[in-house]
């Protein structure tokens, strides 16, 4: 086994007016579960391609261990991939498709055949060798793809999306088994996702993107209760954290009457005269009747059984403001009945013009 070490890693694509990945500073510990997450677009896949030499490094380097492998070719990296496409042989049985690479390699018989056995009841798998991936559900399916990488033996396991293809109920099932597997086997993983919750519940620590730049990387714990900008705390957690731009007056910014408090090095620190303010929406919560707080009318509850989420209108300079706060599940507000919200819990300060968090 053996870390990965990115180290001002960047790739430019021709004729595109910035880099996909930009300097991209990043150490991934020997045997750790590391995710990539980010949109659509942030350089998360070419992060990952390039880690597996499918794409071109233009600047910079990449190492696992302690070899340079930035012009190594693919096949000699000792990296295995898994894709969101299962790419499985429909003439192969399950067997025949997670030995094949041990066969191009020219392994003995024996060796194969044993290495198979050995993954296929990691995976559960043992019942499906002979069968043929038509008989198989996209789960197994899935598990088959994870089994052709598991029989190589790699140093780095990288993931591409392998859940992407996959039903919501599923999803969550063959997540806990990738997470499970990963930490039995104990080899390092790079794992990318657009997909937050499961970047959250997934790895050891998580690495979020933005238009191929590094934003933070981080516990997943750790980032939820301190994002290092706005992006990442718009980003992580579901439903997002509430943001709101108000007016810096006299060092206690207000919405709809409601004060909040703004330590000085704070102020001080601003770019100018309007601040950003983040609640998650489980610490806002309603107040009672003639308690301070924001005023808001009720336009949405999702009930959700153990939860509810009030989606609620606000007034801010003026301007319609959206804010989502958790409620009793049991008693929740009716659509169109007044409330007042007021936090409850941690408010988090950015920088507008930045964007970067004043408080730590």
């Amino acid at each position: 086994m053996a870390g990965v070490t990115f180290d001002k890693t960047t790739r430019h694509y021709p004729g595109a007016p910035v880099p996909a990945v930009d300097a991209l500073d990043l150490e991934i510990g020997d045997g750790e579960f590391l995710v990539l997450v980010g949109p659509s677009g942030c350089g998360k896949s070419t992060s990952l391609r390039m880690l597996a030499g499918l794409e071109p490094v233009d600047r910079g380097s990449i190492r696992i261990g302690d070899r340079d492998v930035t012009d190594v070719d693919p096949n000699a990296r000792d990296i295995a991939m898994v894709f969101q496409t299962y790419a499985l042989y429909p003439h192969m049985t399950v067997g025949e498709n997670m030995g094949f690479a041990l066969k191009i390699a020219g392994r003995p018989k024996e060796e194969i055949r044993t290495r198979v056995q050995e993954a296929a009841t990691i995976l559960d798998l043992t019942d499906y060798l002979d069968r043929k991936p038509k008989a198989l559900s996209g789960g197994q399916r899935q598990r088959v793809a994870m089994g052709r990488a598991i029989v190589r033996n790699p140093q780095v396991f990288c993931m591409d999306e392998p859940l992407s293809n996959l039903d919501a109920k599923l999803r969550v099932a063959t997540r806990t088994q990738i997470a499970s597997l990963q930490r039995r086997l104990g080899t390092t993983t790079v794992y990318v996702t657009h997909d937050q919750v499961e970047a959250m519940t997934m790895g050891d620590r998580v690495a979020v993107l933005k238009a191929g730049v590094l934003q933070q990387v981080d516990s997943p714990r750790h980032m939820y209760d301190n994002p290092a900008n706005r992006f990442v705390a718009g980003f992580i957690g579901s439903p997002a954290m509430n943001l709101f731009e108000v007016p810096l007056n006299g060092g206690s910014p207000a919405l709809g009457g409601y004060g909040f408090p703004v330590p000085r090095e704070a102020a001080q620190a601003l770019s100018g005269n309007q601040i950003t303010i983040g609640i998650r929406p489980e610490d806002l919560r309603m107040r009672g009747e003639g308690e301070d707080g924001i005023p808001a009318e009720v336009i949405l509850v999702e009930e959700l059984g153990s939860d509810a989420f009030v989606h609620a209108s606000a007034q801010s300079e003026g301007n319609e403001l959206i804010l989502i706060a958790r409620v009793d599940p049991r008693t929740p507000p009716g659509k169109g009945e007044q409330i007042r919200l007021a936090p409850t819990g941690d408010v988090h300060l950015f920088d507008p013009q930045t964007g970067d968090r004043l408080t730590r």
